[in-house]
């Protein structure tokens, strides 16, 4: 797929997302004891892991890797990101995606004492930016 073409799938993607969301706020606003059963499938709609891959890939931890080494720039130069994005959809539709433990840093505090930071996959972070947009 070349640039323009994922620019344009991105920018309907983000249009179809929003939709979706502003009919889940309408519905929540209208009637404050609905029940929403079927959120789950909205994470592994083709639009929500688009516009979720697109905030990965453009925040500054995208160029670090998690403890699979993969980055948001390796996973374009190498699967593409529509391959990435397709593996990803199906083990979510079939549930077996199963997220890998992070990746853990010590980083310095002001104080002099450390804290720990954990690195999470690429993958897992594009799951995690799916299910915000959802939520």
């Amino acid at each position: 797929m070349n640039t323009d073409e994922l620019q344009h799938a991105l920018y309907v993607a983000e249009r179809r997302v929003l939709n979706i969301q502003t009919k889940l706020h309408r519905w929540a606003r209208d009637d404050s004891h609905r029940r929403f059963d079927d959120l789950y499938n909205l994470v592994a709609h083709p639009g929500f892991l688009l516009v979720a891959w697109d905030r990965v890939r453009g925040n500054k931890g995208s160029r670090t890797a998690g403890v699979d080494g993969r980055t948001a720039r390796s996973v374009e130069a190498g699967q593409g990101v529509e391959d990435f994005l397709g593996g990803l959809r199906s083990q979510l539709k079939d549930r077996s995606f199963r997220p890998l433990p992070v990746r853990e840093r010590m980083i310095p505090k002001a104080g002099g004492k450390l804290r720990r930071l954990g690195i999470a996959t690429v993958t897992d972070r594009v799951v995690q930016a799916s299910l915000k947009l959802v939520l």
